[in-house]
């Protein structure tokens, strides 16, 4: 008989608590500093609380990787029952939670850790997939291998409305970022082989761009698997979203378009008014 397989990931898979319930998601969450306090991504900190912190004091708050002790914790809570799990963390190359991860794994004879080289909802496409394999009855192992493959195909990306973080961040010199908002500029950021990089400079108002982007986004309909998409927003107007959704909706027929808010990885790094459109394409992205 098969072990029962738990499916868990950090907390940068920003799934909204309907998912996290409706799946039955186990998630450890990261540290988040704002001046000497730490709190815990999630949990007892919000991306508002961010928002707030940085126009108080202009500074932004500090992420932190979940270490190896934190994991080893998490896991044999997990197993102690004889499950075997499935856990899923942010890109290796933006954290080093995931080499934490699989180092506190190597203690525990049924966890498989995977790099989902990806971030916010890119990882929780991954995270649903697992869950659904679970769900089927497949083992451990084999959705651990099957779906690490499926990261390769995930299409992530974000526009982002002012670069303010991103320069702070140190991710672009303040001269660019005031040059990008006088121009009305707003960069489309992806991720590639498990990093971030900058896509496509649109030029407009937020409202105009973010229709251009999921036109482009998802103009390649044959090779995009329809299940689900993710419309992931950090603190972006209801109406913004609610026009977004829309035109996903019109552009192609997904069987379920997810609204989720960005957790605090994102917003620490990018900002409010920050939208991203997360699907998975049915062959691996170029």
């Amino acid at each position: 008989m098969s072990k029962h397989v738990i499916i868990s990931s950090d907390s940068t898979c920003d799934l909204s608590k309907e998912l996290i319930e409706r799946y039955q998601i186990k998630v450890l969450p990261l540290g988040v500093t704002l001046g000497d306090e730490i709190y815990r991504d999630g949990v007892d900190v919000t991306p508002d609380d961010i928002y707030a912190y940085h126009a108080k004091t202009g500074q932004l708050p500090k992420t932190s990787a979940i270490n190896v002790a934190e994991n080893m914790d998490f896991f044999e809570e997990l197993t102690k029952d004889g499950s075997a799990v499935v856990h899923f963390t942010i890109s290796a190359s933006m954290s080093a939670t995931y080499n934490n991860a699989r180092m506190a794994a190597e203690e525990f004879e049924d966890v498989y850790v995977v790099d989902s080289k990806n971030l916010s909802t890119g990882n929780g496409l991954l995270v649903i997939a697992a869950a659904e394999l679970a769900k089927q009855g497949m083992e451990a192992g084999e959705i651990a291998e099957k779906v690490a493959a499926l990261a390769d195909c995930v299409d992530a990306s974000f526009i982002v409305d002012n670069l303010e973080y991103l320069a702070k961040g140190g991710r672009c010199s303040s001269v660019a970022a005031f040059g990008a908002n006088l121009l009305q500029l707003k960069p489309c950021i992806t991720v590639k082989g498990g990093a971030m990089g900058v896509g496509k400079k649109y030029r407009g108002k937020f409202g105009k761009v973010l229709m251009e982007y999921v036109a482009e986004r998802l103009a390649d309909g044959d090779d995009i698997d329809t299940d689900r998409v993710f419309v992931t927003h950090a603190g972006c107007a209801p109406e913004v979203v609610d026009s977004v959704v829309e035109a996903v909706k019109n552009t192609l027929p997904f069987k379920e378009v997810f609204v989720t808010r960005a957790g605090c990885t994102i917003s620490s790094h990018c900002g409010a008014n920050t939208l991203g459109v997360l699907f998975v394409h049915k062959t691996p992205l170029q």
